[in-house]
C-alpha cells in the first residue's frame, strides 16, 4: 500500500484575517515537504493537499488546532505531492468562485440557508420515501458540465455550465422552474461546491432543496459502484480521474471514435487548455487532439498568411 495521501477539506466559517490563515498554511505545507491547492477567505477554507502519509497527517492535525477548524470533515484518497505541481496558497473574495461574494450568507455553524444536509444512507431513504409517496427526487450536478461526461448519479440533471460562475445564470435562466416545488439533491465532488448552489437555489424560490453530505467521495466511499453513481470522478490534480471499485463502468466517449474512455487530454495546441475526451489510440494523433477552437485558428492564420 501507498505511503503517500491527498486529502481534500473544506470550511464554512467567518475567518477574521484571511491573509495570516494563508501564511500559517503556507508555512504548514513547506514544513512537511506538502504540495496542494488551498484557498481562503472571509467565508471559510478549501483545500487538496497531498504527500507522506505521516506528514499528511501532522498537517491535518496542525490545522485543526485552530479553532474554527477543529470539527473539518477531512476526504482522504490514493495520491501524492507528484499529483500537484507546485504549493498554491491563494486568499480569494469567495471561496468557491460563484460570483456572488455579497450574497453568501456564513455563521459558526456554517452555511446560512442552504439545503438539507443528507449522508449517503440518508440519500437512499428520501429517494425510497419519495417514491413511496409517488415523487421523484431529482439529481442535480452542482459541477462543471464537463466533469459530467466521465461519472454522474443516474437519470441526473446536468446544467449546462463551463465554469461556477455560470450557475447564477443557469438557475435564473428559467429551465428549472417547473422543478421549483419537487425535491431537489444537489451534488458536487466534495460537497463545497453545493454548500454555495444550494443556498443560491433556495434564495431563487426552490422549495425543497437537499445537499450530498460530503459529496460524491463519501458516497462512493459508503456505496462503491453499487449504488446511484455510475462512472468514474474526475479530480482537479495529475490523476484527473478516480473510480471506487473495480466494478466501474466506462460512461465517456471519445470525441473522435466513441470508444469508451475516462480519460482526458489536453488539446494538443499547448497554450490551449480544452480538456477532451480520448480514447489511447485517438489521444496518439496530435491532429486529431486539437480542439475545434484551435483548428479554426489555424486555418486563419494560413488563409491571412496566403
Amino acid at each position: 500500500m501507498s505511503q503517500n495521501r491527498i486529502v481534500l477539506y473544506y470550511a464554512f466559517v467567518p475567518i477574521a484575517d484571511p491573509e495570516a490563515v494563508r501564511l500559517w498554511q503556507r508555512a504548514l505545507l513547506e514544513r512537511w515537504g506538502l504540495r496542494g491547492r488551498i484557498i481562503i477567505s472571509k467565508d471559510g477554507i478549501n483545500g487538496t493537499v497531498g504527500g507522506g502519509i505521516k506528514e499528511v497527517k501532522k498537517y491535518v492535525k496542525a490545522t485543526r488546532e485552530y479553532p474554527a477548524f477543529k470539527k473539518m470533515d477531512i476526504k482522504w484518497s490514493e495520491g501524492s505531492a507528484e499529483d500537484f505541481p507546485r504549493i498554491s496558497v491563494k486568499v480569494r473574495d469567495e471561496v468557491v468562485s460563484f460570483g456572488a461574494p455579497g450574497e453568501l450568507e456564513v455563521d459558526e455553524n456554517g452555511v446560512v440557508g442552504g439545503g438539507v444536509h443528507l449522508k449517503p444512507e440518508a440519500l437512499h431513504e428520501l429517494v425510497e420515501s419519495k417514491k413511496a409517496a409517488g415523487q421523484e427526487v431529482l439529481f442535480f450536478d452542482g459541477r462543471n458540465a464537463f466533469e459530467a461526461q466521465i461519472g454522474k448519479f443516474k437519470n441526473a440533471i446536468v446544467p449546462e455550465v463551463e465554469t461556477t460562475h455560470d450557475f447564477i445564470a443557469e438557475i435564473e435562466s428559467g429551465k428549472y422552474d417547473g422543478m421549483k416545488d419537487q425535491p431537489i439533491v444537489t451534488y458536487c465532488t466534495g460537497g463545497i461546491r453545493c454548500e454555495v448552489l444550494s443556498a443560491l437555489m433556495v434564495k431563487r424560490g426552490f422549495t425543497e432543496v437537499y445537499q450530498m453530505q460530503g459529496g460524491i467521495v463519501r458516497y462512493g466511499e459508503t456505496y462503491g459502484d453499487k449504488g446511484l453513481w455510475e462512472g468514474s470522478l474526475y479530480v482537479f490534480d495529475k490523476r484527473m480521474h478516480m473510480e471506487f471499485s473495480d466494478d466501474a463502468v466506462t460512461i465517456g466517449k471519445c470525441v473522435c471514435c466513441e470508444a469508451p474512455t475516462n480519460k482526458f487530454e489536453n488539446c494538443s495546441n499547448l497554450s490551449c487548455r480544452n480538456l477532451r475526451l480520448f480514447c489511447a489510440e485517438c489521444a496518439a494523433t496530435d491532429e486529431l487532439r486539437q480542439c475545434p477552437d484551435c483548428v479554426g485558428t489555424v486555418v486563419e492564420l494560413e488563409t491571412a498568411q496566403q
